[in-house]
């Protein structure tokens, strides 16, 4: 079983992913999973760190390849593709390799990646604005003036990332398996309502 855990920032996805892992006792991949992909690719870790989950910024690229086309077309990690594209292919072998073992991955396109297998639980958070931006601010240290522009401008770079190399729409439901508003139950509270659904599902014994 590997769950992918996608979230709106300011949501508690990453917190929740990892109160999930350590219940379930299961390995936890999130800005981690960055350090291995530095370590395989050869790449720079501070570049791996820049460029994470950000789409290529070239348009005529893009239009040129358009969305799911860098996976879809079979393309290789090759030094003329965007350093953004060379970063996702990198991550995604990365991603396939450590699904091998039961995890949580949170992010990057996981679920998408992940979509042709049959044991994979796909999870969305999200959260009122109100309750985001107070998070942002407490466990981010964000500026409470900048909050609000942090949290949609976040929510933005994901959906673009998202919705560039996947073949789906950030947020859409129809993209999961389980949506869940984290302002209703916390983090842990979030974590005990997965774990309920995963032993309805079969998953967790």
């Amino acid at each position: 079983m590997v769950i992918t855990i996608a979230r709106q920032f300011g949501s508690g996805g990453r917190k929740i992913g990892y109160h999930l892992a350590e219940k379930l006792g299961i390995a936890y991949y999130d800005k981690n999973l960055l350090t291995i992909v530095a370590e395989e690719s050869g790449m720079d870790p501070d570049v791996v760190e820049e460029m994470d989950e950000k789409s290529t910024n070239s348009l005529l690229y893009s239009l040129s390849i358009g969305a799911a086309a860098v996976l879809d077309g079979g393309f290789r990690i090759e030094p003329q593709l965007p350093l953004n594209d060379r970063l996702f292919l990198a991550q995604h072998d990365v991603i396939r390799k450590i699904a091998n073992e039961p995890c949580v991955i949170v992010g990057r396109c996981a679920d998408y990646i992940l979509s042709e297998r049959n044991d994979i639980v796909k999870l969305f958070i999200y959260a009122d604005m109100e309750k985001r931006i107070e998070y942002a601010i407490r466990e981010y240290d964000v500026n409470p003036k900048k909050a609000q522009s942090v949290v949609l401008k976040t929510d933005k770079s994901r959906a673009n990332y998202y919705n560039f190399y996947a073949s789906g729409k950030w947020g859409d439901p129809n993209n999961y398996d389980l949506c869940i508003n984290s302002g209703k139950l916390g983090t842990e509270g979030s974590a005990e309502l997965i774990i309920s659904y995963l032993r309805q599902r079969g998953f967790e014994q």
